[in-house]
């Protein structure tokens, strides 16, 4: 007895499945050849007997149908009145403060900055904000390493709801990537993934501990944090946890590779709610691999976004050369 497509088959009923399936492929194979005319003689025969007959009428034989692939039904975007989502900002920001270590709610004039760079990057970026959602706003400035998670409305003041510390990239050690400025969308053009919370060489977790979201952000352009020429180079920035034993209370000084580290309570927080997993979310309803990735028990907000914002309240960030940093190793 053998087992196909979760069938069980005995080993005669099997082999004469697959003859049939072979012929069947077979027939279809020729269905699909080129047809071409037989050529006939306009010349006369020199025996009546042996003249060409005319070719016998071309058969068509029926192809196999393919299945029609019914249309994607693609859920619109969540779209609040400006009131709703303010409304649903405060049951935030009130989860946030129970449940996000080290968070805070920033002064007036941090509160401005952050909000008036991002408008800046998004407004060189040419997007618009169509809708009420959030916007991930990360500060590289060395002296702040912060982010802000703001409402940004499409007709009325933005508003901040605070953040936490962060780790961007470091300057002066070799193969460490300045952490570029800009817009960057959480695209479904790209899958994310969770971490397996494997140690390398020095102990060390660096994506965080095991089940830890990971948003992958693209191939991006950065600057090389060694170099005091301005070269070049490519990061995949991804946004993740750190490890939670030694790192995370590091978080706060630049310290990655170019990517940006978030504490776990942070990093919980943005994968339960959704916070910039709206397009996720949409793709998750048609896309098994989207609602795979997402959690079981998610309560994605209303307004949740797509965006993150890199600035620098500066001075900008410059590379520096530090050849004690080079040669130690690091974790």
């Amino acid at each position: 007895m053998q087992f196909l497509y979760g069938k069980s088959y005995s080993s005669k009923a099997l082999l004469s499945t697959t003859l049939l399936s072979l012929g069947a492929l077979s027939l279809t194979a020729c269905a699909h050849a080129q047809q071409t005319e037989p050529v006939v003689s306009h010349e006369t025969p020199a025996d009546a007997s042996t003249a060409v007959s005319p070719p016998p009428p071309a058969v068509n034989i029926p192809t196999d149908t393919q299945p029609v692939t019914p249309p994607v039904n693609i859920p619109p975007l969540p779209d609040l009145k400006e009131a709703d989502a303010k409304k649903e900002a405060i049951r935030l920001q009130s989860l946030m403060v129970k449940s996000i270590k080290r968070f805070t709610k920033y002064t007036p004039e941090r509160r401005e900055k952050f909000i008036n760079l991002a408008q800046e990057e998004i407004k060189s970026a040419n997007i618009t904000i169509s809708r009420p959602q959030l916007v991930m706003v990360v500060d590289r400035n060395e002296r702040v390493q912060h982010l802000d998670y703001v409402l940004a409305l499409p007709d009325a003041t933005w508003v901040s709801l605070g953040g936490t510390p962060v780790s961007t990239g470091s300057t002066g050690r070799k193969y460490y990537y300045i952490t570029p400025t800009g817009v960057f969308q959480n695209t479904i053009d790209r899958l994310g993934y969770r971490a397996e919370g494997t140690k390398n060489k020095y102990g060390i977790r660096g994506i965080g501990a095991k089940g830890s979201r990971v948003w992958d952000m693209g191939w991006q352009t950065a600057m090389k944090g060694w170099l005091p020429k301005h070269e070049t180079g490519q990061i995949r920035l991804e946004i993740h946890a750190t490890d939670p034993q030694f790192l995370e209370g590091r978080l706060g000084h630049p310290a990655s590779e170019g990517c940006i580290r978030i504490p776990a309570t942070m990093n919980h927080f943005m994968d339960h709610y959704g916070l910039i997993d709206v397009l996720y979310e949409q793709a998750a309803s048609y896309d098994r691999r989207f609602s795979a990735l997402l959690p079981k028990d998610r309560q994605p907000t209303p307004i949740a976004g797509d965006l993150v914002v890199v600035i620098d309240s500066g001075p900008l960030t410059e590379p520096k050369i530090d050849p004690i940093a080079n040669k130690r190793p690091l974790p």
